[in-house]
C-alpha cells in the first residue's frame, strides 16, 4: 500500500534500516513521558525491542507498520503514526480492528501534523471494507494524544488495563467505525 502525500506531509512505511530515526525520537524526555516516564530509549532496546515488534506486524500490502511522517516542503522527519490490529501481541488480535498510535518530535506539537497524518493515513486504510473500526489507547493524562483521538472523530469507550508483553498500563480507548 502506498500513502500519497497529505496538504502538508509525505508518509513512507519504515524499515529496520530507519532504527537510527527511531532512536532519535525517543531521546526527548517529553516525547517519552507518557510511554516510558520520560526515560529514552536505548540504541539496544530499539535493535532488539520495537524493531522485531515493528517488524512482526508490519505488512505493506495491508498498510500495517509504522508511517514515517516528513514535512513535504523540507522533507524533514517528524514522527510516525502507528498502524496495526488492536491487540496484536495477545493470544486474540483483532484483525477487523487497527490501532493508529503516534509519536512526534516536540519541535512538531501543536501545528496539527499528527491529527493530519492519522486522519489521513485513517481514511487511507478505510477504503478496506473488512475493517470495522480504528482504535486508539492512552493514558488518561495523555492530554495530547487525547486530543488527536478526537480531532480525528474517535470518541472515549472505556477505560482499562491495557496489557501488552512488555507493559500494563490503565488508559483510555478511543474508536470510531468504519
Amino acid at each position: 500500500m502506498n500513502i500519497i502525500s497529505s496538504a502538508r506531509l509525505s508518509y513512507k512505511l519504515m524499515t529496520k534500516e530507519d532504527g537510527e530515526l527511531l532512536f532519535q525520537l525517543d531521546q526527548d524526555p517529553e516525547v517519552m513521558r507518557f510511554i516510558t516516564g520520560g526515560n529514552p530509549s536505548s540504541m539496544e532496546q530499539i535493535n532488539n525491542i520495537l524493531v522485531p515488534r515493528m517488524e512482526s506486524y508490519s505488512n505493506e500490502q495491508k498498510g500495517w507498520g509504522l508511517w514515517q511522517v516528513n514535512i513535504s516542503s523540507s522533507n524533514e522527519y517528524i514522527g510516525w503514526i502507528l498502524v496495526r490490529p488492536m491487540n496484536f501481541f495477545s493470544d486474540s488480535p483483532e484483525f477487523d480492528n487497527l490501532e493508529l498510535g503516534w509519536r512526534f518530535f516536540q519541535s512538531s506539537w501543536g501545528k496539527g501534523y499528527a491529527s493530519e497524518a492519522a486522519l489521513h493515513i485513517k481514511n487511507t486504510l478505510a477504503t478496506n471494507n473488512d475493517l470495522k473500526r480504528f482504535t486508539a489507547i492512552a493514558v488518561e493524562n495523555n492530554l495530547g494524544s487525547i486530543a488527536v483521538m478526537k480531532k480525528i472523530g474517535m470518541s472515549y469507550v472505556k477505560s482499562y488495563l491495557h496489557k501488552d508483553p512488555l507493559f500494563e498500563s490503565q488508559v483510555v480507548y478511543y474508536q470510531i467505525e468504519n
